[in-house]
């Protein structure tokens, strides 16, 4: 049997290969998509005091350590046994709200665009965002305004951009400051103007990409993420919904803290990323989706009156879920708009600048479990501690792992409609990486490095003798 390998795959956050196993006439049987980093959280946090978790964990990731704060903080309350103060809830969403604007800012402008403005065979050399800044220099300047905006807000609510310290067990660190309010609440017309720019642009280009929208992981699975009483887009609260292809509830808002009744975690031998499954359909039956398309599919309505319009327009793509995983695009656009006007509405909340926003406790459970919605999807803490709140035992689920039987499944389905038997174009062959894009996965995203990162092709023979190489 031959191999095509693609290691590593561009423009994701973090390091990973994609192999497509052919047979002997050419023809794509199998694809695997392997995450070869190791990521050891599970271990090493062991015998740590709980109350460093929320900053500790956050450390797994440079992209979207607000996620691992938030869900850390939230396995630590039930620790405590406590109910933080309103407003510190409030908080903990607008620094959520932020985050998204910053990482869903990144995927879109930084690392899908240069396929989605300059083409799938673009050159290689310049299919990027230098190259992309070149050709449309005010869409690169937007899209930093948009994720400079997403991190100040971070750093005007948590004292840095990065791995902030400010979400603790029992709530956040300190209150906001009038001033950094009236600094958020002045820029915000123009960012929701630049997103609405930006929105309108994507979906008049949406007839260039149908056949794309026909191969990247679109198929029927199962959706998950957070639903709330009021069935309003949801990121910080709320119980786990599972939804089927044709939008009916499967499982329906379940306590977050009984996930493992729900789902299951499967490992093979040639990745390091999990395969969480749903349960009861059994391993690999039970694949599903979470992220920015799954919540959209998942969710009423956003609860804000310009993401509302847009949902409308975005269900107006299919008779019931959306199940093209292309127009994760689309939704992460949505959800910038939502994030942007959700920040308006919370910063003009009475009690915002309440200076109580923390509870104080001690170890009252020995077991926590905290969700939030990450950018890429549902991220599970949880967290089993002694008397003395040394943690004994933890699990992870990040979203991209929810999502790893649903990218094996989607480079296979594009590979095989691309790739036909004769020798491969660079330009197919970025289609699939594409496909990977576009769930915007988070492996390790520390291991960036610009103009360091080539890519070898090898064509193996089936008596394992290397036929070709290309190299970019």
């Amino acid at each position: 049997m031959q191999q095509i390998t693609i290691e590593p795959v561009s423009r994701i956050e973090g390091h990973a290969a994609i192999r497509l196993f052919l047979d002997d006439a050419g023809r794509v049987r199998d694809a695997r998509f392997q995450v070869n980093q190791f990521r050891g959280f599970e271990r090493f946090a062991v015998g740590r005091p709980f109350f460093e978790m929320p900053t500790l964990t956050a450390r797994t990731c440079g992209i979207c350590p607000v996620s691992h704060e938030l869900a850390s903080a939230k396995a630590c309350d039930q620790l405590l046994a406590v109910a933080i103060p309103p407003v510190a809830a409030k908080l903990r969403r607008l620094l959520n709200l932020a985050q998204l604007i910053q990482s869903h800012a990144l995927s879109f402008f930084y690392l899908a665009a240069p396929d989605l403005l300059l083409g799938m065979d673009h050159p290689p050399e310049s299919r990027n965002f230098f190259g992309l800044a070149a050709a449309d220099p005010q869409f690169a300047r937007d899209g930093i305004r948009l994720r400079q905006f997403g991190q100040q807000t971070i750093e005007r609510l948590a004292g840095r951009r990065i791995h902030p310290s400010w979400v603790v067990p029992g709530g956040v660190d300190s209150p906001l400051a009038a001033p950094a309010r009236e600094a958020m609440l002045a820029e915000l017309p123009a960012i929701i103007a630049l997103v609405r720019t930006h929105l309108e642009r994507f979906k008049h280009s949406l007839d260039r990409h149908r056949e794309h929208d026909r191969v990247f992981a679109r198929f029927p699975s199962l959706f998950l993420g957070l639903a709330n009483e009021a069935g309003t887009l949801e990121h910080y609260d709320g119980r786990l919904r599972f939804i089927d292809a044709d939008g009916a509830p499967v499982a329906d808002d379940f306590d977050p803290s009984a996930y493992q009744q729900a789902i299951g975690e499967a490992v093979e031998p040639w990745t390091y990323l999990k395969f969480p499954y749903y349960l009861p359909h059994g391993y690999p039956q039970g694949m599903y989706r979470v992220g920015p398309l799954a919540r959209l599919n998942l969710a009423g309505r956003c609860g804000t009156e310009l993401a509302d319009r847009e949902l409308a327009l975005f269900r107006a793509l299919e008779p019931g879920p959306v199940l093209g995983t292309f127009q994760a695009h689309y939704a992460r656009l949505i959800e910038i708009l939502y994030a942007t006007e959700q920040i308006e509405r919370l910063l003009a909340e009475p009690d915002i600048l309440d200076r109580r926003v923390r509870a104080m406790a001690g170890v009252n459970n020995l077991e926590g479990v905290g969700i939030a919605e990450a950018p890429r999807g549902t991220l599970i803490h949880h967290y089993k501690v002694n008397e003395d709140g040394l943690v004994e035992w933890i699990n992870l689920i990040i979203a991209t792992g929810h999502n790893n039987l649903a990218m094996q499944r989607g480079i296979l389905q594009a590979a095989q409609h691309f790739l036909d038997g004769t020798p491969p174009r660079e330009g197919l062959l970025n289609r699939i990486e594409a496909v990977i894009r576009s769930f915007d996965p988070c492996l390790a995203c520390s291991t960036h490095a610009v103009g360091t990162m080539p890519l070898t092709i090898d064509f193996v023979g089936s008596d394992g003798l290397l036929l070709d190489r290309l190299q970019r």
